[in-house]
């Protein structure tokens, strides 16, 4: 099978532009962006207290770990597409050795999009909160404030259809306001800290089945904040020396973003009651109030929507490329490899991703969170470190200029932390994700009728 070396070019339209730090500060500004201000409420509900905080630690190894995989995997292989691409090479593309790749894209349509409207319905209740107005404004349409939400998603479309070079340094521009927000709520929290609010319900940490199912929602919440560490995977065609820059992007946001996230939370509880904290609309908003009053709070909130625009404008980046790639291997339908010849970049796949994210926009916040994430877990993260294995043990052709450390250990941490948060996720979840793969495989035998595999 042929395999194209980390040396390669890229693929044609596509340009090497992105750097290290250009790759680090998408992979940031899309794990910070607007999860932690709008899931913080959620994630101590889960648990009933600051025991929460534990979910966060494990959730950061869990992605620590299988960062080496996408490191690995991103080295080994640079392309358009991160995942699509990872499976199409290890798994072949056989007719029904194509399963997996279909799988895939099938899929991220779903969890891509939902992930990618999650933000943009989070960034509404701070919207809100500076501008009460709105709500009375828009009581009188069929979905109130969301359509403003939709407005955003074709901002950030038209934002993206541009030439690559362009977006790399916008990107870095836009992360800087990222780190400042973030920044202010640590700064701030750590000036005002009252430790005695730091308190425990009694038998917190009790080994109970309660515990168990309440760390796995924790752990869900704190993964969907996390993701993205793997973004720079996703353009990987378009990515200066991917064999170095890929692992030190994804391990390097994984390692600065879960520092900063547990900072960053004990600093807000530190200062709103956790009791208080889980019934917050608008927890950074109230944190501010609480510290300097609403008109400070207010001003604040300009920053967070600038985070929200800066994490949805790197998801959508990087999300882009992956219907691209797999219309132009010729898996899936052609016109998504459409670019047009003055900007270079994947117009159709923008457009309908756009699409499919502003009628997400409408959906309940923390089912739209819950089923972004499980819905990938299956096919993208199990099936990769997999293919990992496979491609260790049975593909000596794939040179591996980077290895993970304490090979498989970390791989094997990785797989049994999806496997439990898949255990303890909700019904409603678990029965999307099924039904994706289901539908997903179906599909894949009707296209597998017409569909001629590609020469490998």
């Amino acid at each position: 099978m042929a395999m194209n070396s980390p040396a390669t070019n890229a693929a044609p339209g596509l340009e090497r532009e992105l750097g290290v730090w250009q790759a680090t500060a998408l992979n940031v500004a899309n794990m910070v962006g607007i999860g932690p201000f709008i899931t913080i409420p959620a994630f101590l509900a889960t648990m009933q207290g600051p025991q929460a905080l534990v979910a966060w630690i494990a959730a950061a190894v869990l992605v620590l770990c299988d960062g080496l995989v996408w490191s690995e995997l991103g080295a080994a292989l640079p392309g358009s597409g991160g995942s699509y691409h990872f499976l199409r090479e290890i798994y072949g593309r056989t007719r029904w050795g194509r399963l997996l790749p279909f799988l895939f894209i099938w899929q991220f349509l779903i969890s891509g999009a939902l992930e990618m409207a999650s933000g943009y319905i989070g960034a509404l209740g701070y919207l809100e909160y500076a501008f009460p107005q709105l709500t009375t404004l828009a009581s009188s349409s069929p979905g109130g404030t969301r359509w403003f939400a939709v407005v955003a998603v074709v901002l950030v479309t038209l934002l993206l259809c541009q030439r690559i070079q362009n977006i790399g340094w916008m990107s870095i521009v836009m992360c800087a306001g990222t780190v400042v927000t973030v920044l202010a709520v640590i700064v701030a929290g750590l000036l005002n800290f009252n430790p005695s609010l730091l308190t425990f319900p009694p038998n917190a940490f009790a080994p109970t089945p309660a515990f168990a199912n309440g760390l796995g929602a924790a752990m869900l919440i704190a993964i969907y904040d996390y993701l993205g560490y793997y973004n720079v995977c996703h353009l990987g065609d378009e990515v200066q020396h991917p064999e170095r820059t890929i692992p030190r992007a994804v391990m390097g946001s994984v390692i600065f973003v879960a520092l900063v996230y547990l900072t960053m939370n004990i600093s807000i509880i530190g200062v709103v009651p956790w009791e208080e904290a889980m019934r917050s609309q608008n927890i950074a908003a109230d944190f501010m109030e609480r510290l300097y009053g609403r008109p400070w709070a207010v001003a604040f909130t300009g920053l967070i929507l600038w985070t929200a625009l800066a994490c949805m404008f790197s998801i959508t980046l990087g999300y882009s490329r992956i219907p691209y790639a797999a219309a132009r291997n010729g898996d899936f339908f052609r016109i998504f490899a459409f670019m047009p010849t003055h900007g270079q970049y994947p117009l159709v796949s923008l457009v309908s991703l756009g699409m499919l994210t502003a009628a997400f926009c409408f959906l309940d916040l923390q089912s739209v969170i819950s089923a972004a994430v499980c819905v990938r877990i299956g096919v993208q993260f199990i099936g990769q470190i997999v293919g990992l294995h496979l491609v260790h043990r049975h593909r000596p052709d794939i040179r591996l200029p980077f290895r993970m450390w304490f090979y498989p250990l970390p791989s094997l941490i990785a797989l049994c932390g999806w496997l439990f948060v898949l255990a303890t996720a909700d019904r409603l979840a678990l029965g999307l994700s099924l039904g994706v793969i289901l539908t997903g495989t179906i599909a894949f035998a009707v296209w597998n009728q017409w569909a001629t595999p590609r020469p490998v």
